[in-house]
């Protein structure tokens, strides 16, 4: 779309996912004029959104809320499932375990009690959700019962996500370009007024009374993962998107925001060892080894290095690839038997996979090759003697069935590996944001400086918000982060266009 040096929105929206679309909504039914600059092309459109599986973390009470999220649901699913409920208590409480009590308390509270709001809201924009089946709820015994509190999805996953915000967005004249570069604010003595954003390769100022910054974190840039992540960083592959450099992160810094949150800590998931090293559309979904709480995880020299029953994979999967970063060769190997490969998300049986297949443990470290062969044998069947036999096996519930082998502890869902054929999957690190950002207001989601105000013109979301995450995360509460937030902050920035607009019209 073709620009002059004249134009002028009330709303800039830099970004192009889940944040920055909820944004530029939220913006737009307040009124204001909204132009959205996405960094990538067109067909990479989305940020790390498109990247996701599409589940959403939200309050619900019970079926009722489930079928008011996801309205194609049948009564015949309703009667073969067990939504049970999630509380905002229980929300409260995972977010405060799991990241050890770090999470800022007014944060947190937004976006604990503002997401099932959100889930309607996203529903009424055209976004049509699902209950996960088979991925949050395994089927015993005729029934599906749903564990670890992110029941719902987006139908088609990241992808779909994205392609109903921009329709939306379209249906409201939001106008949107892609390969927008945005290299600067323009800052004045009251604030920011705009952006520099290269488009055709052509350095272009562009005004508005408001910017939103949902432009993604710093996970896609080696350096700043090396200086802010730690040593052997640089060395991790990228689930998302290549374009989350840090650029908004280093505006907002430069225009004065007060760095907030965890700048040392990431999401970061055991990945497919032999992945590319950004995000692919259409390889991606295939990286995920996320069965592993049914598996023996060893590193090279033969050991467990981590409890994979601890708790819901929801609840561990991203702290568990900074454990096998830490491996070495940043590698480490799943081990499946023969009772439970049945129970594999369906991507372990893709194309893209670094795997080997054997009939018997011997064989099947023969065939690794890189591993110890007489400390693994040695793991597993030190890990075999010690299962807690007096629990039965379930995968929906945390069964207590533990076990202990090279010092580590199982907690749960402890299965002898001793039924071939047997299994092992190479996986590495993959990273996919990152937990440090800048401090907004609660208020507005306006950036706040060094000095705690509010800087004048420049709002924030999605994984530009520090504070919210620390060490861990719990799964799916991304996205719905990113949509409370993004609308916070279009909310905000819409107000504020309109009493700019208001002050210039009274002193004319």
């Amino acid at each position: 779309m073709p620009l002059s040096e004249e134009s002028s929105y009330d709303v800039i929206v830099v970004g192009g996912g889940n944040a920055a679309l909820c944004a530029a909504l939220s913006a737009s039914d307040a009124g204001a004029r909204v132009l959205v600059l996405e960094r990538s092309p067109v067909e990479e459109r989305g940020g790390n959104t498109s990247y996701t599986d599409g589940l959403m973390r939200t309050v619900y009470d019970g079926a009722d809320d489930i079928r008011a999220f996801c309205p194609d649901l049948t009564d015949a699913e309703c009667e073969v499932s067990d939504f049970g409920s999630y509380t905002e208590g229980k929300f409260f409480e995972d977010m405060g375990e799991i990241t050890q009590y770090r999470t800022d308390p007014e944060l947190c509270d937004l976006l604990v009690t503002r997401s099932r709001d959100t889930i309607l809201w996203m529903r009424d924009q055209g976004v049509r959700f699902f209950p996960n089946f088979g991925r949050q709820a395994y089927r015993v015994e005729g029934r599906f019962k749903f564990w670890g509190g992110a029941t719902i999805a987006v139908q088609a996953g990241g992808p779909g996500l994205v392609d109903a915000l921009y329709r939306a967005a379209g249906k409201r004249g939001v106008e949107v370009i892609y390969d927008a570069w945005v290299r600067d604010l323009i800052r004045t003595e009251a604030g920011v007024t705009g952006v520099r954003v290269i488009i055709d390769g052509e350095l272009r100022e562009l005004s508005a009374s408001a910017v939103v910054l949902a432009c993604g974190g710093f996970e896609a840039n080696t350096e700043w993962r090396a200086r802010y992540l730690g040593p052997g960083w640089d060395l991790a592959k990228v689930r998302g998107s290549r374009y989350n450099t840090g650029d908004g992160l280093q505006m907002a810094l430069d225009a004065g925001a007060q760095a907030f949150g965890h700048w040392s800590g990431c999401h970061a998931v055991s990945w497919e060892r032999n992945a590319l090293d950004f995000g692919d559309l259409a390889l991606t979904p295939q990286y995920q080894r996320h069965s592993y709480p049914l598996c023996v995880m060893v590193n090279r020299d033969g050991r467990r290095f981590v409890d994979e029953g601890a708790d819901f994979r929801n609840y561990t999967y991203a702290k568990y690839g900074q454990a096998v970063l830490a491996q070495p060769g940043q590698v480490a190997w799943q081990v499946y038997d023969s009772k439970v490969s049945h129970l594999l998300r369906d991507e372990y049986r893709t194309r893209n996979v670094t795997k080997v297949r054997a009939d018997t443990l011997e064989e099947l470290a023969d065939k690794i090759g890189e591993i110890d062969k007489v400390q693994f044998l040695a793991t597993v069947a030190e890990f075999n003697a010690s299962i807690n036999t007096d629990a039965a096996f379930d995968p929906n519930v945390k069964d207590g069935r533990s076990a202990i082998s090279t010092g580590v502890p199982r907690s749960n869902w402890a299965s002898a590996i001793d039924t071939g054929p047997f299994e092992a999957y190479a996986v590495t690190c993959g990273v996919t944001f990152t937990f440090g950002g800048v401090k907004i207001s609660t208020e507005d989601g306006a950036v706040v400086n060094t000095n705690g105000q509010p800087i004048p013109g420049l709002f924030a979301a999605g994984e530009m918000v520090g504070g919210i995450f620390y060490f861990n995360y719990p799964g799916a509460s991304g996205l719905t982060s990113g949509a409370v937030f993004g609308r916070l902050a279009g909310t905000g920035a819409a107000a504020f266009a309109a009493a700019a607009t208001s002050a210039v019209a009274l002193q004319a």
